[in-house]
């Protein structure tokens, strides 16, 4: 069994683009003046040659990403969320989404959990505008060790991806050994006949929290890691509909437009049952710590099981 390791997804971001280095000769890093902050920097000290500093101009780091993916090369262009996502909405729609272009766009404190920064830079919406992207990969893995295996997977991966991570550290759930990232596949992370939870990012942690808090009422609930929103693992949201009649997505992200809503389509065109989403409701944020934060949106493990209490009613 691996060693459980408490990071934030970003600082494991930074270390896997850092051992792709070598690997990746056609790999180049670009970053918005936040390197320290994305943890880009890690690959800086180990290719200065291949990473470029855009400064505060995201639109024009996507541009020189799409132009570099056009001769060859394997762009990663990172900043927060809010940035990559948003503020460059439209060149990563018409440079990158529209000629599907081979660039790895990153978003970093992505979610209410940036926390200080406050409602300008708490970006709950990404998902949900990548989602909207034609060709657009959007993946949120878990942890350290999901978020060491995205990023080799991602390289290898030939077309537009986003990758969301976060600014908190959070609990590993992925510290086995086989671990294996697989594009567009769920991990189901226990067992439950009850019903299901789906999450995504660090949501997964607070769901198998949940889990463990139902167990103690008598209620079995199967906890999936759905590390991939698009495509989304259909297979394994209609298999846990049918299995347990009930479904409840985490997510730390708007419930409009996000995994919920992923999730939703889903069952709403194939296997429709009884569905709660726990997210940010539509609301903006505001400052304060982020734990505080995930607290007051709603966002822990009780909040979770008491969405899968309310669900199980309308079974």
């Amino acid at each position: 069994m691996a060693e459980k390791i408490k990071k934030a997804t970003r600082e494991s971001f930074g270390m896997a683009l850092a051992q792709a280095a070598k690997e990746y000769p056609q790999l180049v890093v670009l970053d918005a003046d936040l390197a320290k902050a994305t943890r880009t920097d890690l690959f800086k000290a180990e290719c200065p040659e291949r990473f470029v500093d855009c400064g505060i101009a995201e639109g024009n780091m996507i541009g020189v990403a799409a132009g570099l993916a056009a001769c060859g090369k394997i762009p990663v262009a990172a900043t927060f969320a809010m940035f990559s996502a948003e503020r460059a909405m439209e060149q990563v729609r018409n440079s990158v989404g529209y000629p599907h272009l081979n660039v790895k766009i990153v978003g970093t404190h992505a979610g209410i959990s940036v926390g200080e920064d406050g409602a300008t830079h708490q970006c709950n919406e990404d998902c949900a505008t990548m989602r909207s992207i034609p060709g657009m990969t959007v993946i949120c893995p878990s942890d350290h060790y999901e978020t060491m295996a995205a990023v080799k997977a991602m390289l290898d991966y030939e077309g537009p991806v986003y990758l969301r991570l976060g600014r908190l550290p959070v609990e590993s759930v992925n510290h086995n050994d086989d671990y294996a990232f697989v594009w567009g596949k769920s991990i189901q992370k226990r067992g439950g006949t009850d019903a299901t939870i789906i999450a995504m990012g660090a949501e997964v942690y607070e769901a198998l929290e949940a889990a463990k808090l139902l167990e103690g009422e008598g209620v079995s609930v199967r906890v999936i890691n759905m590390h991939t929103i698009k495509p989304i693992d259909e297979e394994a949201v209609c298999k846990a509909a049918q299995e347990t009649g009930a479904i409840v997505t985490a997510e730390e992200h708007s419930v409009i437009g996000g995994l919920g809503d992923a999730v939703g389509d889903v069952l709403l065109r194939s296997c429709p049952v009884p569905m709660e989403k726990v997210g940010v409701q539509d609301v903006y944020g505001y400052s304060g710590p982020g734990g505080v934060l995930m607290d007051s949106f709603g966002l822990r493990a009780a909040n979770i099981a008491e969405a899968v209490r309310r669900v199980l009613k309308r079974k």
